[in-house]
């Protein structure tokens, strides 16, 4: 029987998981950090209060509860060996495979922008949706014991990144501010609150259609939210903010949705790292001189493919279970 070890269960590796269980001749082994797989569009819901944690984690555990050939194991993987399709954990566990499909996702870039490590707040996970939304409700309580804080910049939000998380991020805390607090804080004068979306592209939603960038200006402009293109944050500070134009934004609260790099496990693997931290992987997403290693989702640098092309390959019966593999991951990545 094929043994699989598959790191991470986010959107690449839990849906990778899905399909090649029902393989009968597979085993699968699904490496996780977390217990549960945790639903990233909704974690700006989470951090504004509009959702709890709850309604954006899933249980690995219970999502394959009828599937006998997935083994769920509680880890985070450090470090590998990718000539041996070997994984070692943070606790000292070691995981070995027929096959490895490393699906470890991403972690915040912060461009090395001074202060944002220690004074932003990224959304990336859900611990960062709990810890952003245990900030606002602080500040809040904070501010009706002390209006003068308002002044200060208490009720400013600066969200960094007009992407999808940064510009949902926003909306939603305009929403919040301008609607939705006042009659819960009736003390609080929102009028003076600000939410302000930087980024250094010129249109919000870059990646998106041109429709869908108006439609989002539109929105965001209807909830409050001030946005400034065309400039981006230089220095991250407790209380204020620094543009690159020179100007300060007073604020409590910095929100960091300016982009991603690959998880810290790229640099454990012994191999050299593409843009991002990502690993380069072949059209087929397995790893160049690794027989039985593939990268999916965030971890990855993948070139231009089509499952067609894998079709047309003639390979020995021996090596066509590999090609049924690798079809399988294919598969699972288009109903991402």
């Amino acid at each position: 029987m094929n043994h699989i070890v598959i790191v991470r269960g986010g959107f690449a590796g839990l849906n990778c998981a899905r399909k090649l269980s029902a393989h009968p001749d597979v085993r699968i082994t699904l490496i996780d950090k977390n217990n549960y797989q945790q639903f990233q569009p909704l974690l700006y819901q989470v951090a504004t209060a509009i959702l709890t944690p709850g309604n954006a984690a899933f249980s690995l555990r219970s999502i394959f509860r009828n599937h006998a050939n997935v083994d769920v194991k509680l880890g985070e993987v450090i470090s590998a060996d990718l000539l041996t399709r070997t994984m070692h954990t943070k606790d000292g566990k070691t995981y070995q495979g027929d096959w490895l499909v490393l699906a470890a996702g991403a972690q915040v870039n912060f461009f090395r922008t001074p202060g944002a490590d220690k004074h932003a707040y990224p959304l990336y996970s859900l611990r960062d949706a709990e810890l952003l939304r245990s900030r606002i409700l602080t500040l809040l309580e904070s501010v009706d014991r002390e209006p003068s804080l308002v002044a200060q910049g208490a009720l400013n939000f600066v969200v960094v990144g007009a992407g999808a998380t940064g510009t949902e991020t926003a909306g939603a805390l305009g929403d919040m501010t301008q609607r939705v607090l006042k009659d819960v804080y009736r003390n609080l004068n929102f009028s003076k609150s600000r939410v302000i979306l930087v980024d250094v592209i010129h249109t919000v939603l870059n990646a998106f259609s041109q429709g869908s960038q108006i439609y989002a200006s539109e929105m965001l402009k209807k909830h409050g939210v001030e946005v400034l293109l065309g400039v981006g944050v230089k220095e991250v500070h407790p209380s204020y903010v620094v543009l690159t134009d020179g100007s300060t934004i007073l604020t409590r609260t910095t929100i960091w949705a300016g982009g991603l790099k690959a998880s810290k496990l790229s640099g454990a693997l012994g191999i050299r790292a593409g843009h991002g931290d990502r690993i380069e992987v072949q059209p087929d997403f397995s790893v160049k001189d690794f027989p039985g290693v593939y990268a999916l989702g965030d971890l990855q640098i993948s070139p231009a493919w089509t499952a067609s092309r894998c079709l047309s390959l003639h390979q020995s019966p021996s090596k066509r279970a590999g090609i049924v593999l690798m079809l399988s991951l294919l598969r699972s990545l288009v109903t991402l």
